[in-house]
């Protein structure tokens, strides 16, 4: 038996992880002796079912917070180098957007910690390797398909705020983020851009929550559909308006703050969110089985 280095013994753990997508059967994954899919069906909670699930979110996060920590820690080092590229390359005007984009892509960073969560609701002992356990599972293609059409909406997003500054600011990108701050707060242009901008982005974050609340939860839980877990999750919003606007404050601010610091916040604040959304799913979602 080779012993490798530390580096070399995470690439052959991580190449293990690749060459198993998609390995285990429905009854081995789901631990069922039938994985026929069951009806999903959206409960009404309260504004404490989502402090709830965020206080089990941090019950996680403390259980393993070492592997955790060690797994998210790559999220800021990408919020930098994006960084450095938006502001190196001239394109000022794209650090809030890009900022901003991590709430339209945060589901599928956390698609791992609901996979934790899921095995340690189990009763399993996880550690950040059973982040990468969900490669394993049959609804590897439907949570391929879902993660998709978040970055694809993550980089229309950015285009459209390009074309924004471009209609009001632009076309001149600004030498430094000094002039670009002056000119989007000293001028009815920039003011102009502050509230089509916040109104664009709005519906943008407002789609992302729609069709992604439970659905990559539910999806590691049962073997349903991309569609069918897209439209479970419309409608788990639709018949909770009030909590789930509740959740998408908590999710914003933890994202300002976690990203005020150079993003290092991020390694507490996305790990606490990434577990609290399956709890807020187990909350939202109760099944019946169907009729076989």
């Amino acid at each position: 038996m080779a012993i490798l280095t530390p580096p070399g013994w995470v690439a052959d753990q991580m190449n293990r992880a690749i060459h198993a997508v998609g390995t285990d059967t429905p009854e081995h994954y789901w631990h069922r002796d039938d994985a026929s899919p069951d009806t999903p069906v959206v409960r009404r909670i309260g504004f404490s079912d989502v402090r709830d699930a965020i206080r089990l979110g941090m019950a996680d996060f403390g259980a393993s917070r070492t592997d955790v920590l060690f797994l998210c820690v790559f999220y800021p080092i990408v919020g930098l180098l994006l960084a450095r590229f938006a502001s190196g390359g001239g394109m000022i005007p794209l650090l809030f957007p890009l900022a901003s984009g991590f709430a339209l892509i945060g589901p599928i960073a956390a698609i791992g910690l609901n996979e934790m969560s899921r095995l340690r609701e189990s009763g399993h002992e996880v550690n950040w390797l059973h982040a990468f356990s969900v490669l394993r599972s049959p609804a590897v293609v439907a949570i391929t398909m879902l993660g998709v059409l978040l970055a694809a909406i993550f980089v229309v997003w950015i285009f459209a705020a390009d074309l924004i500054f471009q209609v009001t600011l632009g076309p001149v990108y600004p030498p430094s983020v000094g002039e670009f701050l002056q000119n989007v707060f000293m001028t009815s242009a920039g003011w102009l851009m502050i509230a089509i901008g916040v109104s664009v982005g709005f519906v943008f974050a407002a789609t992302v929550l729609a069709i992604s609340l439970v659905s990559f939860p539910l999806l590691l839980d049962r073997n349903l559909s991309a569609m069918a877990a897209v439209t479970t999750s419309v409608r788990a919003v639709a018949a909770n308006p009030g909590p789930v606007a509740f959740w998408a404050m908590i999710v914003v601010a933890g994202l300002v703050v976690g990203s005020i610091p150079l993003f290092l916040g991020l390694v507490v604040v996305l790990p606490v969110l990434g577990h609290a959304t399956w709890h807020l799913y187990r909350k939202l979602i109760t099944w019946t089985p169907s009729v076989r």
